[in-house]
């Protein structure tokens, strides 16, 4: 912590599922997350959004939680029907036996509920700065990049999220879900993934600043198409 000079936290799939370690579920865990996270003074998706300045432009940074809600999967599969779709083609989340959503009565549930308290917050921001949307999960569909197991798809998002970047004046979103690093414009907005991955995907030989993402002020000239990041 000492090295850094503000640290945003935005919780995965990973760091909700209940483990032994602990044995609390759902709201009850994020809320002990957050905890955590605020003895040591990082920012989280409960506390104000902060504002920076960077090249003559203040923007407030929104990190955010909003989970999914299985509505990333074809319009002819009903939402019901979701999991025993991707279940076809051998593909179950963990997140289906490790991340409890109580006290709602689903996954979907507890996703519109957090839909339904952030999005008033980023609307009040947004009317004052443009906002950098940190969400661990991709905002919209069509940037998925899972060419191995297309059907994961339901486990990655809520198609709710799909315009926040132009209905909240985003200069940025970042997310990290997919494990495939790359940086793409939409309507002006730049969007980076920027996971790690797991450790078989990273090249040491590399070093940390091939990792490192600047945000903003960030490349300035977009791209027709993606660029990856190796």
């Amino acid at each position: 912590m000492p090295r850094f000079g503000t640290v945003f936290w935005t919780p995965g799939n990973h760091e909700l599922w209940t483990t032994s370690a602990d044995g609390l579920r759902g709201e009850a865990k994020y809320a002990a997350l957050v905890r955590v996270c605020r003895e040591h003074g990082v920012v989280t998706p409960e506390d104000d959004y902060r504002t920076w300045s960077v090249a003559g432009e203040t923007v407030a940074i929104a990190p955010t939680f909003v989970l999914y809600d299985y509505s990333f999967r074809p319009d002819d599969v009903p939402a019901a029907e979701a999991v025993a779709w991707a279940r076809e083609a051998g593909l179950v989340c963990a997140d289906e036996q490790v991340l409890h959503p109580d006290p709602h009565p689903s996954r979907a549930d507890w996703c519109a509920a957090r839909l339904a308290t952030t999005e008033p917050r980023l609307a009040a921001a947004a009317s004052r700065h443009p906002l950098v949307i940190v969400n661990h999960f991709p905002l919209r569909r069509d940037q998925l990049r899972l060419r191995r197991i297309p059907r994961f798809s339901i486990w990655c998002g809520t198609t709710r999220t799909e315009d926040w970047h132009t209905r909240f004046r985003a200069r940025v979103v970042v997310s990290g879900h997919q494990h495939v690093r790359w940086t793409e414009w939409r309507d002006g907005t730049r969007f980076e993934e920027v996971a790690l991955g797991y450790p078989r995907d990273w090249r040491a030989e590399k070093g940390i600043a091939h990792y490192l993402r600047e945000i903003l002020p960030g490349p300035s000239e977009p791209h027709a198409e993606p660029r990856y990041h190796g």
